[in-house]
């Protein structure tokens, strides 16, 4: 067991590293930054990370005991090379984009905590026989190292990506709302019978006709949102720019508020299931169309929308309001 306990010794240092990333500040390097270095060097060390995760897990995995010295010597390599790549990730600077940041601050953190979870899981098996977590754990390393090499290579791309992730997840509330309201459909037809809460058979859990006018521009204001996330990602990748502080800026700024669209989605979509409270439904439904109206004013004044761009940004305001005005119509009793 005393060869182990260089192990235990990795997992602090690894545990103490891993709050380092989540919560550092990107070093300001005296060298200008230069982007492909960067990208080079990350890769690079994830290679020898990946190779480290594969000699560690391979030298716990048959009857023959690794000594104390060499346990020693395998989690000062392990360590070292999770730190260089933390090292490489702090070389980063915010004026990059704090999008582009956030990324590679995230699947840095998880490169470490799949070394620790290795770890973890060598401590814990059996000494004579590589076991089946050990072996997911060490693929789990190489996904996490696969999945940095694999990150948006600048702010612009990374934009994007957040507003593809989140147009994935409108689409997805969307279709769910519009399955549901299908006509005659129960909302909660997925739920079995029971007879003591009582869900067949009791009228709330069904929309009636007023409910079904007022969900329908509730349905309006979640495929503007959905169309306002396909149009601003549409641009973002045809007009986006990360040449320059102010693009770069810019970008983020659009990336920022674009991801509070989704979780807006969702609560408004939550609010509309039966028994419908009318008020939570008019609360959301403004808190949604508040945000969609920024996304649209921020992509309208920054480098990516261009005047041949502007046309679709009215025509979405509009739609906003006109579907938000229905709103307040039939909610206004609630006031």
């Amino acid at each position: 067991m005393a060869a182990r306990e260089p192990l235990r010794e990795l997992r602090g240092a690894l545990c103490a590293l891993l709050a380092r990333v989540r919560e550092g500040e990107p070093g300001e390097g005296r060298e200008p930054f230069e982007l492909p270095r960067f990208w080079d060097a990350l890769g690079q060390t994830l290679q020898v990370t990946s190779q480290e995760a594969t000699k560690l897990s391979l030298a716990f995995s048959g009857p023959a005991l690794t000594s104390a010295e060499d346990c020693r010597k395998l989690s000062e390599d392990v360590q070292s090379a999770v730190i260089a790549v933390a090292t490489v990730y702090y070389w980063l600077p915010k004026g990059q984009g704090t999008t582009l940041r956030k990324m590679v601050r995230d699947a840095t953190a998880e490169v470490v905590e799949g070394m620790i979870q290795l770890t973890e899981t060598i401590l814990s098996a059996p000494l004579d026989r590589l076991s089946q977590e050990q072996l997911i754990s060490t693929g789990g390393v190489w996904a996490a190292c696969e999945q940095v090499r694999n990150l948006p290579r600048d702010n612009q791309a990374a934009v994007a990506s957040v507003l593809a992730a989140c147009l994935g997840v409108v689409k997805d509330a969307l279709e769910e709302m519009e399955h549901a309201l299908v006509e005659g459909q129960d909302p909660y037809s997925d739920i079995m019978e029971d007879e003591e809460l009582g869900f067949r058979g009791n009228r709330d859990i069904y929309w009636s006709e007023a409910d079904r006018k007022l969900l329908s521009s509730c349905m309006g204001l979640m495929k503007a949102s959905k169309a306002c996330l396909k149009k601003v990602l549409g641009v973002v990748e045809a007009h986006g720019k990360a040449d320059s502080p102010d693009h770069i800026a810019q970008l983020d700024d659009i990336a920022d508020i674009a991801n509070e669209i989704s979780p807006s989605v969702d609560e408004l979509a939550l609010s509309m299931y039966p028994p419908v409270n009318e008020l939570a439904v008019r609360l959301n439904a403004a808190k949604l169309a508040s945000v969609l109206k920024k996304v649209l004013e921020i992509t309208k004044t920054s480098h990516v929308c261009p005047p041949s761009e502007e046309g679709w940004v009215q025509f979405l305001t509009g739609a906003v309001d006109h579907n938000m005005n229905k709103i307040k119509n039939f909610t206004q009793g609630q006031l």
